[in-house]
C-alpha cells in the first residue's frame, strides 16, 4: 500500500457503551471518501463487530482498553481494531461460521464472517494473554472510481 492521505488514531475504555462511539468515530472519519450510503453502512457493522468482539473477548474479567487505528491510501481504508486483552487460542476454531465463546451472552458466533463479508482484506492475529489484532481493509467506491470497478 503507498503512504496514507489521513489516518486518526482513538483508545477507549472496553466498555460495551463505547462500540457506539468507535463505530460513529469511524463513519464521520470516512466521509471524506464520499462513500455510499451501503459503504457507511457496512463500515459501522465491521466496526461493531470488531470493537464488541474486544470488548467482550478480549477483557471478559478485567478491565482495559480498545485501540483503533484508521488509515485513507488511496481509494481504501484501513482500520485496526486491538485489545491487549486474553487472546484467542484457537483462531481457526473461531472464525468458523456460527461458533461462539460465550453462548451466555446469546452471540450468534457470525462476528468474523461478518467482517470478512463486507471487506476486501481480513486479518486476525492473536496471543493467548497479549491481546488480538483485527485488520480490515475496505475499498471505497466513490462516484469517480465506481465506473472502473463494475463489469
Amino acid at each position: 500500500m503507498n503512504k496514507p492521505s489521513n489516518e486518526m488514531s482513538i483508545t477507549f475504555s472496553a466498555l460495551s457503551e463505547n462500540e457506539s462511539f468507535a463505530r460513529v468515530a469511524v463513519a464521520a472519519f470516512v466521509t471524506q471518501m464520499n462513500p455510499t450510503l451501503e459503504e457507511i453502512t457496512e463500515i459501522k457493522t465491521v466496526i461493531s463487530e470488531a470493537v464488541t468482539n474486544a470488548i467482550i473477548h478480549g477483557y471478559p474479567d478485567s478491565d482495559g482498553y480498545v485501540f483503533l487505528h484508521c488509515k485513507i491510501i488511496g481509494d481504501k481504508m484501513e482500520v485496526i481494531v486491538e485489545d491487549h486483552g486474553v487472546g484467542i487460542e484457537d483462531l481457526d476454531l473461531v472464525r468458523q461460521p456460527l461458533y461462539t465463546s460465550r453462548p451466555d451472552l446469546d452471540r450468534s458466533g457470525m462476528g468474523f464472517t461478518i467482517m470478512e463479508s463486507f471487506v476486501e482484506q481480513f486479518e486476525v492475529t492473536s496471543k493467548i494473554g497479549e491481546g488480538t489484532r483485527v485488520r480490515l481493509i475496505k475499498q471505497i467506491r466513490t462516484p469517480h472510481n465506481a465506473a472502473v470497478h463494475e463489469v
